[in-house]
């Protein structure tokens, strides 16, 4: 459990530290160039959830949706990491990153009514949409609990196997 609470913060105070340092060092849609042709830091704001979603809506319950959908969120991955974490190794720390990341981006909607990103990745044209840590460490987290499940799974057929 330990390892966990640690994992959250870690996440929380690197993604809190590096919105900082966006937001006093750059003006909103301000972008420095960092690799040529492939990525910049850009400093933007999201209003809506993963890649904009609801972004366009401006009616104040966009605000209170948000704040209950991730507080709901948190209140399952908590169940889910009591209930998961001794399943497989990866999962614990998996939803550790889901979660440090979900408190992350639900601190700058409570701070600001929108979430800062700034990592801005693109090729020739196209841009990925913009991120930041906590996005990051949620989808990493995703990838780590579904690497997790997988090798659940394949063990659990192992042993039936066995048992046959």
């Amino acid at each position: 459990m330990f390892v966990s609470i640690i994992l959250v913060l870690l996440v929380v105070v690197v993604d809190q530290l590096t919105k900082l340092w966006v937001v006093q060092s750059f003006r909103l849609y301000e972008s420095m160039e960092v690799i040529p042709n492939f990525f910049n830091l850009t400093y933007l704001t999201n209003k809506g959830a993963a890649f904009g979603f609801l972004a366009g809506v401006t009616s104040a319950w966009r605000h209170y949706f948000f704040l209950i959908l991730v507080s709901v969120a948190l209140a399952l991955l908590c169940l889910a990491w009591f209930r998961m974490r001794k399943d497989h190794r990866f999962y614990g720390p998996a939803l550790a990153l889901i979660a440090g990341g979900a408190i992350g981006n639900l601190i700058d909607r409570v701070r600001f009514g929108k979430v800062v990103d700034f990592l801005d990745f693109y090729v020739a044209g196209y841009h990925w949409p913009a991120f930041n840590v906590a996005d990051s460490a949620i989808t990493v987290g995703v990838i780590l609990f579904l690497v997790a499940n997988f090798l659940e799974e394949r063990q659990k057929k192992r042993i039936k196997e066995q048992i046959l």
